[in-house]
């Protein structure tokens, strides 16, 4: 494997010499590249120095925490006051609005930039990111490649959500490269992009026609595509390794994978408006937490922390947000803590995540395909704040949704028409307004479930 970085001195190909972001995301990959060997306590030392620098931006020009610290907040013996500040539900987010945009984002933080999300609730919520955000996006995702060894000179595939008409089947989306981590930084392989809205049957034959040696998708895909190429002894041969995103995993997936490709499994753990939360382990199938970007808690009903091997709520303070501050933010998901890691890593170790999950759409005609749901497009309609699609069969759709106030006329049809075109005119759709959306007994959200 030889992942050569790109040079940007005119004649000069080894040593590389990068230039522009590129050095910067390497410089902070360095950075990285030390900071995970440092004992848990030193980097909890570090997180609440920048969460103290965080504050203090937040009490002067958040309006939201400006009220809630109070205008005589001091950052001193932050960790022995940090269990007091109140926990930030979705809730609170829809109701705060834009009390929570920062009225003042400093210049080297670069632009801000909406970001929408369902989250793993159910729950849409709009939220900002900046440049500096998206650049340790971009760093962690350089992170994950290495920690895992993968040849950057070989083909990605990617099925996931994209509005570019382009990504379509039969032929999907081509690049050069694989994407905003390593442009400018290492001189990649191609990379393939199709919509995670085509049929499994399809994604089947737009793999076996791109041959990619990487595939990334939402573990619900994969799980299709899986049983699928085992059901009709379809290899793959030229598959190295997939990746999952987005979804929590569900039991033996890892061992279909091996079984079916003779593939590894490395799933990761993000959400739109946080970036990485944690990455899996180069050594094992657990997650170490990206705590040089994210502060993580994981509380039991009380809101004490919880030990290894216990299961609670997942609290999650981003250290770098300085346009919309999500301090102590409750996403919505339940994690395992496990035991330090014995790969020598300081990085607090996630054992098991238990968030979101969604089922495949079945149709009349035998297709299965990932369900078009557009949450993130809910509140424009009604101020929605939980939403649930159920499949009760195959011509039969049931659209639970929680609301403060009842739906007008009006809106119930504009949610009608909406569904109706996402689903297609052999369904019959039926929306309800509902009190409150559980989860499963598993402990998992599923925002689209079928019953079949």
């Amino acid at each position: 494997m030889d992942n050569a970085l790109h040079s940007e001195v005119q004649g000069i190909k080894w040593p590389a010499l990068p230039g522009g972001a590129g050095a910067a995301r390497l410089a902070t990959l360095f950075q990285l590249e030390q900071t995970q060997w440092w004992p848990e306590q030193q980097i909890r030392q570090h997180q609440f120095k920048q969460i103290s620098t965080l504050l203090q931006h937040c009490a002067q020009h958040v309006p939201y925490y400006r009220k809630l610290l109070g205008a005589s907040f001091k950052p001193g013996n932050l960790e022995q006051q940090w269990l007091k500040i109140p926990i930030l539900t979705r809730d609170k987010i829809q109701q705060a609005g834009n009390t929570l945009s920062s009225e003042r984002i400093p210049e080297t933080q670069g632009k801000a930039r909406l970001q929408r999300t369902s989250g793993s609730t159910g729950k849409p919520i709009e939220t900002l990111g900046t440049d500096i955000t998206l650049f340790f996006w971009n760093v962690f995702t350089l992170r994950d490649h290495l920690w895992h060894h993968r040849d950057l000179t070989k083909k990605l595939a990617v099925i996931r959500y994209t509005e570019d008409e382009r990504a379509q089947a039969p032929s999907g989306m081509l690049a050069k490269n694989w994407g905003q981590a390593t442009q400018g930084l290492y001189n990649t392989g191609n990379s393939a992009v199709l919509s995670i809205f085509t049929p499994v049957s399809e994604q089947v034959a737009w793999l076996q026609s791109q041959a990619p040696e990487y595939l990334l998708t939402h573990p619900s895909v994969l799980k299709e595509i899986a049983i699928y190429c085992q059901n009709m002894n379809i290899k793959l041969p030229s598959l190295q390794e997939v990746r999952t995103i987005s979804e929590s995993l569900p039991d033996g997936l890892r061992d279909l994978c091996n079984k079916v490709w003779g593939v590894p499994l490395i799933d990761m753990y993000s959400t739109v408006e946080l970036g990485y939360l944690a990455l899996q382990c180069p050594e094992h199938n657990h997650y170490h937490v990206q705590s040089e970007g994210v502060f993580i808690e994981v509380l039991d009903d009380n809101d004490k922390p919880c030990a290894p091997g216990e299961t609670g709520r997942v609290i999650v303070t981003s250290l770098h947000n300085f346009a919309f501050p999500l301090i102590r933010y409750e996403v919505g998901d339940y994690a395992e803590m496990g035991e330090p890691c014995s790969c020598g890593r300081g990085l607090p170790v996630i054992k098991r995540i238990l968030g979101r999950y969604r089922n495949m759409l079945r149709t009349e005609s035998g297709e299965v395909k990932y369900p078009k749901l557009g949450i993130q497009d809910l509140y424009k309609i009604a101020p929605v704040q939980q939403f649930q699609a159920l499949q009760l069969s195959l011509s039969e759709i049931e659209i639970n949704l929680v609301l403060d106030r009842p739906l007008t006329k009006t809106e119930k049809e504009t949610f009608h028409n909406k569904f109706q075109k996402s689903f297609g005119p052999d369904f019959h759709i039926e929306i309800k307004q509902v009190g409150s959306i559980s989860r499963s007994t598993n402990g998992k959200y599923e925002e689209f479930l079928s019953k079949l």
